[in-house]
């Protein structure tokens, strides 16, 4: 029987929004300007999901503190301004979204993003007004710490049993699993899906379709 939930938290990249592609190309662009070895894409993509900092310590272990808050500067400038390369909503998150919040579930947000990163895009796609919270990662402490789950479960008053982490990395299922909340995984986003099951979440969704069906038959109150 399927878990009656309250509270649905959502993962931003690769979850709801396809920005793969420009956050690698940011990446590759930022490491290049600062001299840094090249990565290939797969070693990049999998730090998706980690607050900017620990992504970049993770991906450049031999970089200093100093080094690493001038790669985030140059990174988050390509990524707001100088990158055109294109990050759109997947198919039918808006739809989705829309059903989710007419059948009474609460929505966020738990982001690797900061704060700056994540408002200027809720607004651009018009989704701003279907979350009743959010977390980034420059509020609390990087995935997979559960502090973000921990923090968005007290502000709805909402035990852990009553929300489910929606998430495409294992970051996402390492935070909700560490917690003992329920974590729905998809496979469309940056991790690969035999790693991310490994972490046995509820449901593996393939496609924004199967996601929302599965949500959508979840009981709320």
């Amino acid at each position: 029987m399927i878990a009656q939930y309250k509270l649905i938290i959502f993962d931003w990249d690769g979850t709801l929004m396809d920005s793969q592609a420009r956050i690698v190309a940011c990446l590759k662009s930022a490491a290049a300007d600062m001299h840094l070895p090249l990565l290939g894409d797969n070693t990049l993509k999998k730090i998706i999901g980690l607050g900017l900092n620990e992504a970049i310590l993770n991906l450049y272990p031999q970089l200093n503190m100093m080094q690493v808050n001038q790669f985030a500067d140059r990174y988050r400038y390509l990524f707001i301004t100088a990158n055109d390369t294109p990050s759109a909503l997947f198919t039918d998150v808006k739809k989705m979204l829309e059903l989710l919040q007419a059948k009474g579930f609460m929505l966020a947000i738990a982001t690797g993003k900061a704060r700056r990163g994540l408002e200027p895009v809720l607004q651009e796609t018009g989704l701003k007004h279907l979350f009743h919270g959010s977390r980034c990662a420059d509020e609390t402490r990087s995935k997979p710490h559960p502090q973000m789950l921990e923090e968005l479960i007290d502000e709805f008053a909402v035990s852990v049993d009553e929300a489910i982490m929606v998430g495409d990395t294992e970051y996402d299922m390492l935070m909700a699993k560490s917690l003992g909340m329920d974590a729905l995984a998809v496979s469309y986003g940056v991790h690969d899906k035999a790693d991310i099951l490994k972490h046995e979440p509820v449901y593996c969704a393939d496609s924004i379709d199967q996601l929302s069906q599965w949500l959508l038959n979840c009981h709320c109150c």
